[in-house]
């Protein structure tokens, strides 16, 4: 039964794919950087275990998740590839591809959860850099963009733990008290998506208490 006969098309492109991102995790080795910039958590504890623990059910999670689609996408194949085979044998044809591709789909994802495990034990896990906002309290900053003045916000860029930069919204944490471009300043709290800084300057000077 070849590989490229119609009822398999969907089969040898899962291959095909599966090549192309073997061969592009080969060549930038090392993972990918995820970078977020803001809170991206649920907050709904019920809803995020529950979707957490189908996505460890299936593998997810546990391993680059390019490195699980190249192993989903050759179980995919490898599985319809068979299915095919064994309708050709007990029927004389195979199956419609898209029936096939469907069957194939839903036995590979269990399949492929407990591939994973034994996988996870040897492979590194995704590494991420996403931050939240609240790290960015503490952090110096500099007035990019506008005067800050209470109720009128300016535009400004810190750099997080890792030091990727983010550009924020500040007013002074003083209402009498103005920041302007270039100035380099403290966060000390942050409302909603809105940060309250000090001149960093004045901070250093202040006596201690």
């Amino acid at each position: 039964m070849s590989l490229l006969a119609a009822h398999n098309v969907p089969f040898a492109a899962a291959l095909l794919l599966m090549l192309l991102l073997a061969a592009f995790q080969l060549v930038s080795f090392g993972g990918f950087d995820l970078d977020a910039d803001g809170d991206a958590g649920l907050d709904a504890d019920g809803e995020a275990d529950a979707a957490g623990g189908l996505l460890s059910l299936l593998g997810i999670g546990r391993l680059p998740f390019t490195i699980w689609l190249v192993l989903f996408l050759l179980v995919f194949a490898g599985i319809g590839v068979s299915i095919q085979a064994l309708a050709q044998n007990l029927t004389g044809g195979p199956l419609h591809a898209l029936l096939a591709a469907v069957l194939a789909g839903a036995a590979a994802l269990p399949v492929t959860g407990v591939l994973t495990r034994p996988l996870a034990k040897i492979l590194p896990h995704d590494e991420t850099s996403a931050v939240g906002l609240d790290s960015l309290v503490g952090r110096r900053a500099v007035i990019t963009t506008g005067v800050a003045r209470a109720g009128s916000p300016a535009r400004a860029r810190v750099a997080d733990r890792h030091g990727h930069p983010h550009h924020v919204m500040v007013v002074p944490h003083e209402p009498a008290s103005e920041l302007g471009e270039g100035d380099e300043v403290l966060l000390v709290r942050r409302e909603d998506n809105l940060f309250y800084a000090v001149p960093l300057q004045e901070r250093l000077l202040a006596p201690l208490v």
